[in-house]
Formats: C-alpha cells, structure tokens, sequence
C-alpha cells in the first residue's frame, strides 16, 4: 500500500519592522506591514512530517512529542481547511483518478530544535513547517524553485498565515515583506520576498538567549490589549511604519548596513514602547536585556567616531532574548564583549558554526580604546543562557525520508 507523507523544515524569521496588533484576529490581519530576515535552519528550524491515511481514524498533531488539541474553528482547524480546500479545487478536481488526500485524516508529528514560546518566533516557524509539509504532501508545492508548483510562497503564505501571522514570512528566505493590505477578505496580505538569502551573505545574526522560560503575557493577548488602548500604536500605523518599510527596503537593495541597524534599532525600541502604553503595560524587555542594549549603543558611538560606521544593531520581539545583526566581520569582536559583560557557564558548549574560536569558548576581549565600560555590570554566569550564531537562511525544504518524524505505523518515532 502506498505511504503518502511528506517532511519539510522551516525557518525563524526575526522582524526588523514589528508586527504587533491584529485589524481582523480570525483571518490574522495586521494593522501594519512588516519586515523580517529569515535565519539559517541549519542552526534554527521547526521540523513537521504529515502524512494522510484512510485508515486514521482521527486528525491528530504531536508537537514535540505531545499532543496538541485541535481546536474546533481554531487556528490550526483554519490551516488544515484551507489546505484541503486547495487540493480538492487544484488537482482532485482535475484529475478524477488522483487519491482523495483531502478526504483522509491526518498525522502531524512537528519538532522545535529552540524553545517554544519564548520569543524566538517558535509559532512562526512551526505553523510554516506545518504548511510547507502538508502543501509538500497534496502535491501543491516542490518547494523547488526551478520546478513548476500549483501554488507559489506567497499564496501559501496567506495558509499559514492564519495559524500565526509572523509564519507568512518563514515562507521565504532572506529579506521578506509581509504586506498589510486593505481586502477585508486578507488576499492581499501576504509575503513576499524583498531579497534572497544571497543578495547580503554577510549579514549574521547572534541571538542572545536571556530567558528561554515560555512568558507571561502571549503575543495574541498582548496584541489585543495593545489595539484597544495604546495611542502610540495608532500613531505608529499611520505615521510611522510606512516610511520605515520604503527606508529599510533600500537599506537592504544597497546593503546599507547604517541604515538598516539605525532603522531596525529604532523600530525596535517603538515596539517595545508601544507594549508599555498598553493598558495594563507589557513588559517584554528585562534588566539584562537593557543592558544588551547598553552595551550595543555604546559599541556602535566608539565604533562611530571612528570610522563613520555603526557595526550592530539589536531587536527584541515580544521577549527578552536579543537578536543583534551584524556583517560577519563584526562578529568576533561583539560575541567577546557581550561574553564579557554576560559570562558564559564554562561546562555549556558555544556552538561555534564558523569556527570563529576554534570550536572552544570565547573568552572576554579587551574594550575597545575610548569605550565607557561602566554602561552595563558584569552580570552573573548565566545571565545570558547561551549565544547562537548564524546567518540568513532560506525558505522551506523538503527533508529525506530518514529524517521523518512518524515511524512506519504513523506514530511519531519518539513515542515508539
């Protein structure tokens, strides 16, 4: 009997311009655009395995070897009609001997290699793996792009969409838009790609891993409450993130670096001000997380005064974990003074991909002359959990049999 399955990774993508507050909370439509980066899976992905049998008896998804509910009229319920509706429309009803995927239930078995809700886009990356493996399993997408699909990224992206808005954008690698558009029905609010992985390939990314803890207040609820009370946020949406979206898209076409950190730095620092004029405020951001920010800032002006350039720029999503971009020259220097101004735990190993220290722990660097060392303390080991370094990434992929999640009786192979 045939075995029709399919396995696909997605990315986390980590928005430079934040999206943050709903305008329809059943479709998933933002009050405003936004802009992402998508980062490497080869150090950061969600892993998903569907496959459609006759013989299930039930619909079910394992996520980290756990079942999850399925809500009925839910997120994932949304995602799944969706999906199904697109295989029946596009290729059941053209070809009357095709198997009848749509009709089966399903096995999902879907794996974070990060922490799950703790501000490391974990939804994003999840609901686009989810995506990209059922799309991968009804034959409505290769995820090639030299070969002919019957639905493109960007009409996936309006699927995935409605399990979490920042999952549009882990349709795509690079630098991706995801557009706010102005149907009521959503059509128009989709990703799509502003550059690929290979237009900046020095651009690097260090995530800062300060709380991986699952936090207090959820995106969704904290979005909620931010639409209904803050001001600031409407000022944001009106007179604010247009702009921002035409001038970070430039900074990206000419690899202006300056731009871009200046840019990004700022929208980060509004986000983050819009969560404390909600009502009651939403404190994402903790004291080490300000330091980061201290530590940065202060890099940037010596580097400045020197050179005329800034070399990071920090963002934080609705958590304390810092993403700090930088072009890969930088970053040696940045992981030595972030190492000392947050120590390591010596027994953890650094994950070193670009064996920028020989595959050992970094150690503390000497400042750099003219920088002011009292911004930040020296903040006790494990303040910061652990650093990740990595790159620009690309879109989904379709993943060889053997990295299958569900054994042959269509269980997941962690519960066998």
């Amino acid at each position: 009997m045939s075995v029709f399955q399919a396995t696909t990774s997605a990315p986390v993508n980590i928005a430079c311009i934040k999206y943050w507050g709903k305008r329809d909370n059943t479709l998933i439509l933002p009050t405003n655009s936004s802009l992402s980066i998508t980062l490497s899976q080869d150090h950061l992905r969600s892993t998903t395995t569907a496959r459609a049998d006759p013989t299930f008896t039930e619909t079910t998804l394992w996520l980290n070897g756990k079942v999850e509910d399925i809500k009925s009229g839910g997120r994932l319920e949304r995602c799944l009609a969706q999906l199904k509706k697109m295989r029946r429309e596009r290729i059941e009803a053209k070809d009357p001997n095709t198997p009848k995927l749509s009709e089966w239930n399903l096995h999902v078995a879907s794996f974070n290699n990060f922490p799950t809700a703790a501000g490391l886009a974990s939804s994003a990356s999840g609901f686009a793996a989810l995506t990209s493996s059922i799309a991968a399993l009804y034959g409505l997408s290769s995820f090639d792009p030299s070969k002919p699909s019957v639905s493109s990224p960007s009409e996936l992206s309006l699927v995935a969409r409605l399990g979490s808005g920042s999952a549009c954008r882990s349709l795509f690698g690079g630098f991706v838009a995801w557009e706010v558009g102005s149907s009521p029905t959503g059509e128009d609010s989709l990703a799509v790609q502003v550059a690929p992985q290979e237009h900046w390939p020095t651009m690097h990314a260090l995530i800062c891993v300060v709380n991986d803890a699952k936090k207090g207040t959820s995106s969704t609820s904290g979005m909620q409450r931010t639409v209904e009370t803050s001001a600031l946020l409407q000022h944001r949406i009106k007179n604010v993130v247009p702009a921002r979206m035409q001038a970070i898209e430039k900074a990206i076409k000419d690899k202006d670096f300056d731009s871009f950190a200046r840019i990004t730095m700022a929208d980060s620092n509004q986000f983050h001000a819009v969560a404390l004029d909600t009502a009651p405020p939403i404190f994402y951001l903790n004291d080490v997380s300000r330091s980061i920010i201290a530590v940065v800032e202060e890099l940037n002006r010596v580097s400045y005064e020197k050179t005329g350039h800034l070399v990071a720029a920090y963002t934080f999503d609705a958590g304390p974990n810092a993403v700090v971009y930088t072009e890969s020259r930088n970053v040696k220097q940045i992981i030595e003074i972030i190492v000392r101004y947050f120590p390591q735990v010596e027994s953890s190993p650094f994950p070193d991909p670009f064996n920028l220290f020989s595959g050992s722990q970094p150690a503390a660097a000497p400042l750099p002359e003219g920088f002011n060392e009292n911004v930040a303390k020296v903040w006790e080991v494990g303040s910061v959990k652990g650093l990740i370094h990595t790159k620009i990434g690309d879109g989904p992929r379709i993943l060889a049999e053997s990295e299958a999640l569900l054994a042959s009786n269509g269980l997941p192979k962690v519960l066998v």
